[in-house]
């Protein structure tokens, strides 16, 4: 590895503000005046996922929230995103919970990149509320999964998944394998080789609700409105599918609220549940009062192992950063596959695992 690639790698994630700030001030300007609108942009910020994002308030109009895309990565992921807001709002089986869905509005101004304007919900983000007053974490955590099982309840099915799981695996696993290199030979893709036998091996058979998944459901994408727990909007649905696992969006947001509040990385949270081959107490009782916990202590590590893998497969294809980013890639990556080939003799072989189920443990629990 050259220098240059060296330094990249130890570089921070997003750049710091104090440096961008005068460059992104200006970029919202121009992209303001490109619509046509008297507004000011306020607060521009650059995300992790290579978006410029700035709020724009029009005078009377309601104040919006303008993306714009600084990568092709992130311009299909705003692409996918916007039809997945207009898909859900358009599906009348939500009935009044599209009112936590933003209004979006594609426009195509000059140059390749696309530019998303989308209505600003009320409310704030959970996350920021919550490091203001921990002490609301459990209320958050009960009121955002009960919202999102509404949604995966009134858009979903229990089925048998065998067929499906592979689907929901191994285009992810690729994913790794393509953009962090440590993951394409050796104990890296051991590792990922391991992951799909846990995963697949312990959900085959299983009957699972099957629904719209948000795919990234975390405090930092969920709104709550002044009175704390009442949920006003949930945002950010680039990793939106229509027929997803719909458990993974209450297990990412339980394992994410442990990660934030914590103040540690994903990764070793969720190599903490690999370690101990199942979830927190706590985290096990807040799963089960949303009807999204699995049979079995081997079933909450696989899906905590598809919810790892959802979480970072999201990240690399969103923005090349996190893979160029050493840091992220040894927290995120490696200690968690390090942990899977530490314990790899913990898991039972795939048939083992589906003849070893009564059909009473098939069961879904969210019915």
């Amino acid at each position: 590895m050259t220098f240059t690639g060296e330094l990249r790698g130890l570089l921070p994630l997003r750049p710091a503000p104090v440096l961008t700030r005068p460059v992104d001030a200006l970029a919202a300007r121009r992209l303001t005046d490109s619509l046509g609108t008297r507004g000011e942009p306020r607060r521009p910020r650059r995300t992790f996922s290579d978006l410029l994002v700035f709020r724009l308030d029009d005078g009377d109009a309601q104040a919006s929230v303008v993306k714009h895309p600084r990568s092709a990565r992130a311009a299909a992921s705003l692409a996918h995103e916007c039809e997945a807001v207009r898909r859900l709002a358009a599906d009348e089986r939500l009935g009044g919970w599209r009112r936590l869905l933003p209004v979006v509005e594609e426009r195509r101004l000059e140059g390749p990149m696309p530019l998303v304007v989308e209505t600003c919900l009320p409310g704030v983000e959970a996350d920021v509320l919550l490091r203001r007053s921990p002490e609301l974490a459990r209320r958050v955590t009960e009121s955002a999964l009960a919202a999102i099982r509404e949604l995966h309840t009134v858009t979903g099915r229990i089925e048998d998944v065998t067929a499906r799981v592979a689907g929901w695996v191994e285009p992810r696993l690729a994913v790794l394998a393509e953009e962090v290199p440590w993951c394409r030979r050796g104990a890296g893709a051991e590792a990922l080789a391991v992951v799909r036998a846990r995963v697949e091996g312990e959900l085959a058979g299983r009957r699972l609700l099957v629904a719209w998944t948000h795919g990234d459901f975390h405090p930092g994408n969920v709104l709550l409105a002044q009175r704390p727990g009442t949920l006003s909007g949930v945002i950010d649905w680039a990793g939106a599918v229509p027929e997803g696992p719909a458990l993974l969006d209450c297990h990412t947001f339980v394992l994410t609220m442990r990660h934030q509040l914590a103040g540690r990385e994903f990764g070793g949270v969720v190599a903490d549940v690999v370690r101990r081959a199942r979830l927190m107490p706590e985290d096990r009782r807040l799963l089960a009062g949303a009807r999204a916990l699995p049979s079995g202590p081997r079933a909450e590590t696989a899906v905590t192992l598809l919810t790892w893998l959802w979480h970072v497969a999201g990240n690399l294809e969103k923005s090349a950063r996190y893979a160029r980013s050493h840091r992220w890639v040894a927290d995120n990556v490696v200690a968690v596959l390090g942990e899977v080939l530490a314990h790899e003799d913990d898991a039972p072989a795939p048939e083992a695992a589906r003849s070893a189920r009564s059909p009473g443990e098939r069961r879904e629990r969210t019915r």
